[in-house]
């Protein structure tokens, strides 16, 4: 009886709907993994890219360079759509752009765009976020330069750079290893077979090839790309400044040097001018479009349209370009411009607690705003602006050197805001009161100083009174004498002295109207007794009657 009760219990477990239950699950849990396979299929690889350097106008110009695509198969409709807005104008800026593959159908990629202007160790806290272990392999820096002042190339290079270090030296361990990785990375691809097309050799092919003299010595963990942007400026610096070849070369040969020691990228842009920026960039973020493969050629012969991609440069063809050019010196030497000045130390991300009640720290200043530094030994920054001079730099300025100009200032707080105000209008108030007791005899004093003319007496009959004579002058075709005219103006002075707003113009005033009325009550009575005349009919005319009565009499 216990056993066929047991049986019967395990069979009331058992229903008609208890294997169907199990293929439903089953189902869902099949359409939840295709459903995350298209989701995780269709996520958008997220990139990331820094560009350093350039005011607002140049960063917008170098968007639209890297945006612009020269292929003809570009859909009306891709052509109508609406660009995201660039946020540059303030810190650290942002916007963000859809890489599109060649038939513009998908999109492969998004490129996040950060844009910073400034170098100043202060915004290295808004970077710093940015570069982490997950964002490290996928992220670019491009160092925007610009052909208006190609002068201060050396100083602006130097700057950013040590902006980079700095940030990467404050990174954790886990940043720090991502960093060497990716530079590995980097350091061991085949030179110019990503860029060049060379199919011999293929992804489970590994060549190492042993570095050159003066490459990677001073990698800085993050992918670099210098664009000299503005290149249809050359032509102005040939006729203006007269710029000749040595000069393109010279400052071509030194950024290929120092670039060189950081495994970088270099390329001269223009706005006008197709170019390779955009093959460039992608292909350095590992962007490739499966439609159409895009390669890269090396250009060091045009001026206007330089390409240098990586691992393609070396010393033997930076000395091909014109003999004479020191790259050990200029290479040795970059090393010591760019370590971090002792008095520039990177802030902290946060401030710590026992900081947190401490007055807040003076304001760095900017680099490039502080008066010029000694030069240091070995320094090869001098060779640059001595070959490079800046033709601004002995003209005059009417601007105040901004030396002493601090980047950040500190907002008073609202009580310390009131009683400044309220400082600052107590002295108003003193100065007024002051200015009115003094009133009654400056105006006493204006009034004595009014009769006596301004004009210093001449002596009469003097030399000068006769070769002077009347002073006159024409206006609106009439002459007019400036003497009689200072002296009516003075009389018309004088007279309003006693105007009608003081009580001797209202009291002359009204004898003058009691004058005229009285003037008319006499014209009034002569005219009630007139004269009369004999006229034509024989009454007398007016004005005979007195006439004939003398007669009579």
């Amino acid at each position: 009886m216990y056993g066929a009760t047991k049986v019967r219990s395990r069979l009331s477990n058992i229903g008609p709907g208890s294997k169907p239950q199990s293929k439903a699950g089953e189902e869902k849990n099949l359409w939840s993994s295709l459903l995350n396979g298209v989701v995780s299929g269709k996520k958008l690889p997220e990139k990331n890219l820094l560009v350093l350097g350039g005011d607002a106008e140049l960063q917008r110009e170098f968007l639209q360079t890297l945006e612009s695509d020269t292929s003809s198969s570009r859909r009306p409709q891709d052509r109508r759509r609406k660009k995201p807005p660039v946020a540059n104008e303030f810190a650290l800026g942002y916007t963000y752009q859809d890489v599109l593959d060649a038939d513009h159908d998908d999109i492969l990629a998004r490129l996040s765009i950060y844009l910073l202007s400034e170098s100043s160790p202060t915004f290295s806290a808004l970077v710093k976020p940015l570069i982490t272990p997950k964002t490290i392999p996928d992220t670019l820096v491009v160092i925007l330069l610009d052909w208006a002042d190609p002068w201060s190339w050396g100083r602006q290079l130097r700057d950013w750079v040590r902006f980079l270090r700095g940030i990467t030296m404050s990174l954790d361990d886990e940043c720090k290893v991502t960093a060497e990785e990716t530079m590995k990375e980097w350091q061991q691809r085949r030179r110019g077979a990503p860029y060049e097309g060379a199919s011999a050799v293929t992804s489970d092919t590994t060549i190492n090839i042993p570095l050159g003299q003066g490459e990677w010595d001073e990698p800085l963990g993050i992918p670099i790309c210098v664009a000299c942007h503005g290149a249809e400026k050359i032509e102005a610096l040939e006729k203006d400044h007269g710029w000749r070849e040595e000069e393109f070369d010279f400052a071509l040969q030194y950024l290929r040097t120092v670039l060189l020691k950081h495994g970088s990228t270099l390329i001269y842009t223009s706005i006008s001018v197709p170019n390779s920026l955009p093959t460039l960039i992608h292909s350095s973020l590992g962007i490739h479009s499966l439609l159409k493969r895009q390669t890269l050629r090396h250009n060091v012969i045009d001026r206007d349209k330089v390409l240098v991609p990586p691992n393609w440069d070396s010393w033997g063809k930076i000395r091909v370009l014109r003999e004479g050019f020191d790259v050990e010196g200029i290479s040795s030497g970059w090393s010591i411009d760019i370590q971090l000045p002792p008095q520039q130390p990177l802030p902290p991300t946060q401030p710590s607690e026992e900081d947190a009640d401490s007055p807040p720290p003076s304001p760095p200043r900017r680099p490039f705003q502080r008066p010029p530094s000694p030069p240091v030994e070995g320094s090869v920054l001098p060779i640059y602006e001595e070959n490079i001079p800046n033709p601004y730099k002995d003209r005059p300025s009417t601007f105040p050197p901004f030396g002493d100009v601090p980047l950040d200032t500190t907002a008073p707080t609202m009580q310390e805001f009131l009683k400044t105000a309220q400082e600052h209008m107590n002295r108003l108030a003193e100065q007024e009161a002051s200015a009115s007791s003094q009133q009654p005899s400056s105006s006493a004093a204006t009034t004595n100083n009014t009769a006596t003319p301004t004009r210093p007496p001449i002596a009469d009959g003097g030399r000068v009174n006769e070769h002077i004579g009347p002073v006159q002058f024409n206006m609106g075709g009439i002459q007019v004498d400036a003497d009689e005219m200072v002296r009516k103006l003075r009389e018309r002075g004088e007279k309003k002295e006693y105007g009608p707003g003081t009580p001797e113009g209202t009291k002359k005033q009204n004898e003058e109207l009691a004058q005229f009325f009285a003037g008319l009550m006499e014209r009034g009575k002569g005219r009630g007794s007139p004269r009369v005349s004999s006229r034509g009919d024989g009454t007398p005319k007016r004005g005979e009657a007195g006439a004939g009565g003398g007669e009579a009499g």
